[in-house]
């Protein structure tokens, strides 16, 4: 039986060095891999290039890194609830490549599935094409875009079993599963570890050839980004 668990966090990134590529998975709030996140904040590597969707809020997630000045390039296409995010930018501190929400999926599904390029509509004719090769299809043009090259994927899960076979919860299906096996090392961090055989193989969203390293998680805080309530009547 392949079996792919760790101790811990420590132990699952106890390789990560200064000016790594990483991707993190999550939307807002939603899915990220908090313990991942935590642990390379306290190992203080630098210089890292990171590739998510947003960089969380001012203090927490991604948030955490940039305080601490650890990310030298942001790859993401949303700097929103993220005051800090956009004070690196503005000032030139922080290295910013801003893409299209669909394009940093289908970047991220291509280095998943071994292609080293798509082509997308999305950005021809604005800033986002400017440099890049494009090409005309059926009379529609598009922009050829690289699939991400990255050392570690970070992805956080509901559910996984020993053999790293996933299953997120709700939205939290998100960024994480294309991130799944496009980094040379993918690692889950999850809410409840079952030895494998356990779970429902048509309930599977991403299976255990696509992670490497599998740990139980703890501690998750799961804030809420932004709580509107009514006022009292």
């Amino acid at each position: 039986m392949i079996r792919k668990t760790v101790s811990g966090v420590t132990e699952a990134l106890v390789d990560i060095k200064d000016n790594m590529t990483f991707m993190l998975g999550g939307f807002g709030l939603c899915g990220i891999p908090e313990n991942a996140i935590a642990e390379l904040v306290k190992s203080n590597v630098k210089g890292l290039t990171c590739i998510s969707n947003n960089a969380g809020v001012d203090n927490f997630g991604l948030g955490l890194l940039l305080q601490k000045k650890q990310i030298k390039k942001m790859i993401s296409s949303y700097v929103g609830e993220n005051d800090e995010f956009e004070r690196q930018m503005l000032s030139g501190e922080l290295d910013v490549e801003l893409i299209p929400q669909g394009t940093l999926a289908e970047r991220c599904r291509a280095a998943q599935g071994g292609f080293p390029a798509i082509y997308t509509p999305a950005g021809y004719g604005t800033e986002v094409a400017e440099g890049k090769e494009t090409r005309e299809f059926d009379g529609k043009m598009y922009v050829l875009e690289h699939a991400f090259k990255a050392d570690f994927a970070f992805v956080k899960a509901w559910k996984g079993d020993e053999a790293g076979n996933l299953i997120f919860k709700g939205t939290a299906r998100n960024f994480n599963p294309c991130m799944c096996g496009a980094a040379k090392i993918t690692v889950a961090e999850v809410e409840e570890l079952v030895p494998a055989g356990t779970l429902n193989p048509d309930h599977v969203h991403v299976p255990g050839i696509f992670v490497q390293r599998i740990f139980q998680g703890k501690n998750y805080e799961k804030r809420i980004e932004q709580r509107t309530v009514r006022k009292k009547q």
